[in-house]
């Protein structure tokens, strides 16, 4: 199975809520941080790879017909050509709304995570380095990534999605009916602080 949509936005750009509606759309199962996670093969696969950097892709993403979130968006520079059929998805939302809420939930994470040898811990080094405190620094990483996307990919393979934008230009994008469900929003920053033990369950 390739992949067949491929999504180049950062996590917190409506990743899950873009996740969910690939899924329903039948572009799934959708790859994502959470199926990292989730998946013992996946996470033990992914922890390799980012100790060797000799990716494999067919089996970094088996049984996968798409990926949004990270760890592949920081991978989207070799994926897009390694899988030229695959239809490409932008996810984005304001720069500052953007740092609000990866601070307040990944960064957040990272900072405070005990296995520094997690993917995510180690994603989010690799793409940024010791900047992913810098404000400045990551409002300014967030929107090169978005310039590059638009700048790289050819423009009938890409869509710039914005979770605001609904079902209709994605699946007129995909090539697929409109589904009567409406359209998801998962993954708020509540939800994720709780996921991750930033927050307290009652």
């Amino acid at each position: 199975m390739a992949l067949e949509v491929i999504g180049t936005g950062f996590g917190r750009t409506g990743t899950d809520s873009m996740r969910e509606a690939l899924n329903i759309l039948g572009f799934g199962p959708c790859h994502h941080m959470f199926e990292v996670t989730d998946n013992p093969l996946m996470k033990a696969r992914w922890r390799e790879f980012m100790n060797s950097d000799v990716p494999d892709w067919p089996a970094l993403f088996e049984g996968y017909r798409s990926c949004v979130d990270w760890p592949s968006a920081h991978y989207w520079r070799e994926l897009v050509p390694f899988y030229p059929q695959a239809r490409v998805i932008l996810t984005w939302r304001d720069p500052e709304s953007w740092w609000t809420s990866f601070e307040a939930t990944i960064l957040r994470y990272v900072q405070s995570a005990q296995d520094r040898e997690s993917v995510g811990v180690r994603i989010i080094e690799k793409a940024f380095g010791d900047r992913a405190a810098d404000r400045a620094q990551m409002i300014a990483a967030y929107e090169a990534n978005v310039a590059a996307v638009i700048a790289m990919v050819p423009k009938n393979r890409l869509l710039v999605h914005n979770p605001g934008d609904g079902w209709e230009p994605l699946c007129a994008h995909l090539g697929v009916p409109v589904p009567e469900a409406p359209y998801p929003s998962r993954n708020t920053t509540a939800e994720l602080q709780k996921r991750v033990g930033l927050q307290k369950t009652s």
